[in-house]
């Protein structure tokens, strides 16, 4: 019997670990995203995806047919909207301007490609303020003067 779960135990390791190989990158882009830190220099991004995939792996074994990577993601997305405190001050690039909140609708939906009602559900708003800051946030990123996206684009 012991033998049995432990096979079971490396079988479950192996398909996180494959999990995370394919869908790592991603999930930490979203969170640089989020946290607004420099690709390759971001410890809260990384710090978020390691939590939000720890929350995974502990309920990998019951999942049961639910997407982990939508399981994670929202993980990413709640931790982030709870400890958004954290990440007022902007760092800079296109999203730094935006409030937390904004930020985290704004990569959800365009990102992510979450539905509104699914972003909406996930966040416990409704879907008109969901609605809302997403104008808002693109009325802000749009509004900005063409050289300040052009300078968070180019290397430093």
């Amino acid at each position: 019997m012991r033998e049995r779960q432990a096979r079971q135990e490396r079988l479950r390791a192996r398909e996180f670990e494959a999990f995370v190989a394919g869908a790592g990158g991603r999930l930490l882009h979203a969170a640089t995203l989020l946290t607004t830190e420099p690709p390759g220099a971001a410890p809260e991004a990384e710090r978020l995806l390691v939590w939000a995939l720890a929350r995974t792996r502990a309920d990998w074994g019951r999942l049961r047919g639910e997407d982990p990577y939508d399981r994670t993601r929202q993980t990413l997305a709640a931790r982030f909207a709870h400890t958004g405190w954290r990440h007022r001050r902007a760092r800079g690039g296109l999203l730094g301007v935006l409030t937390p909140q904004e930020r985290l609708v704004l990569v959800l939906r365009l990102y992510e490609g979450v539905a509104e009602e699914q972003a909406a559900a996930g966040l416990g708003l409704p879907v008109e303020r969901v609605r809302a800051l997403h104008t808002r946030a693109m009325a802000t990123v749009l509004s900005r003067p063409r050289e300040d996206a052009r300078a968070a684009h180019e290397p430093a």
